[in-house]
């Protein structure tokens, strides 16, 4: 019968979709989501998704991020997370982005761990990615990328 080809590469494709490695992609969005680098949340969600199937997308702004950004995020698939601060104390979203990626390292399910951030901050959090068996990807742009993060990620996909 008909439908039982369709349904049969259906399950084909779900089997296809479900063998990929599992991706937790976290954004930097203070240090990356810059005017001057122009980045496209589409282009870094298709630079992740070659290295498997994006399972938590998040990115991470500050409380001076405006509504259109937060849209923005939100229509491209990813979780925005808000991380409040004093602005005085030029409080950022660090502390939040390794919490969440600690949890993701911890969670037997996520085979790749990619972080968007040129901070070198995050050399200690991509080891521990490294150390627990996980794969660490790093997404970057060229400029102002920490020469430690650069050596210590198993894959790097540069922005130019």
């Amino acid at each position: 019968m008909v439908l039982d080809g369709v349904k049969e590469r259906v399950d084909s494709l779900r089997k296809k979709l479900m063998d990929r490695p599992k991706v937790a992609f976290f954004v930097d969005g203070p240090n990356m989501i810059r005017k001057e680098f122009n980045i496209d949340l589409k282009d870094l969600r298709k630079r992740v998704e070659k290295y498997g199937r994006i399972v938590i997308g998040k990115v991470f702004l500050n409380q001076f991020a405006s509504e259109k950004l937060i849209e923005a995020v939100a229509n491209e698939g990813f979780e925005a997370v808000i991380a409040l601060g004093d602005p005085e104390l030029k409080t950022d979203v660090d502390v939040s982005i390794a919490v969440h990626t600690m949890e993701a390292i911890y969670d037997p399910d996520i085979d790749v761990i990619a972080i968007a951030t040129r901070d070198a901050d995050f050399l200690p959090l991509i080891q521990k990615i490294k150390q627990m068996g996980k794969m660490a990807l790093l997404v970057a742009v060229e400029s102002g990328l920490a020469v430690s993060l650069r050596h210590a990620a198993d894959y790097i996909e540069i922005i130019k």
